[in-house]
């Protein structure tokens, strides 16, 4: 909780304080559908695709495929080690930002129960053809839900916030620091089986390079397949 109140903070300070720099603002949409399982006992899975609506929902700029194969260490605790292929089309004649991420994830449910507490943390290496550097970048989410509906499959309400952190510089742009923040509001909808849709407003800042910021402002839909 504590993690979510920290993060909170940081991104109402950010949202507050008188920009120096330069700092732009987008209206996007983020759908994503994921399948996530067992595939046998312990071995866990999950493949999800991500494509996102920006320039004020009018351009597909990003796509993003990722997938991880984990290992249940508890009823509380899983690891996963993934990849992730990321598309950025380009405008004109050159060729698309392609990147290219192996992921290691540990995800932990601090408290488990109707009202839940979960931390999802994640290290990234991440390659963009054309350049040579390794990119390496830290993410550290928290979540909380919570029953707002009766019922033995209640409508919940969700709160999480995400904060990146690049650990180096790259010569394909990244730079070393605070990465971005994203911050989450919404509601999940339950569906047959455990499956769930996730659906609410979701606000990304982005330290970009150059002393600019980018404040998105993100419908994001989620599906969740749980077979």
């Amino acid at each position: 909780m504590r993690t979510l109140l920290a993060c909170a903070t940081l991104a109402a300070s950010m949202a507050s304080t008188p920009a120096i720099a330069r700092t732009t603002q987008d209206e996007q949409v983020w759908i994503n559908v994921t399948v996530t399982g067992s595939a046998k006992d312990d071995l866990l899975y999950f493949v999800e695709a991500q494509p996102r609506l920006m320039e004020g929902l009018s351009e597909l700029r990003q796509a993003l495929l990722r997938g991880a194969i984990g290992w249940r260490l508890s009823d509380q605790v899983s690891v996963y080690q993934g990849y992730a292929y990321v598309v950025q089309p380009v405008e004109g004649p050159a060729p698309d930002r392609d990147e290219h991420r192996s992921l290691q994830q540990l995800s932990w449910t601090l408290v488990p129960g109707a009202t839940e507490l979960s931390s999802r943390t994640r290290l990234e290496q991440r390659w963009v053809d054309g350049f040579s550097d390794t990119g390496l970048r830290v993410r550290q989410m928290a979540r909380l839900e919570t029953p707002i509906a009766g019922g033995t499959k209640p409508l919940k309400a969700l709160l999480s916030a995400e904060a990146m952190f690049a650990l180096n510089d790259t010569d394909w742009g990244a730079r070393g620091g605070f990465d971005q923040l994203r911050s989450f509001v919404g509601v999940e909808v339950p569906l047959k089986g455990k499956s769930t849709i996730e659906a609410g407003y979701l606000n990304q800042l982005v330290n970009r390079t150059g002393g600019e910021t980018a404040v998105n402002h993100v419908a994001s839909v989620s599906l969740f397949v749980r077979p």
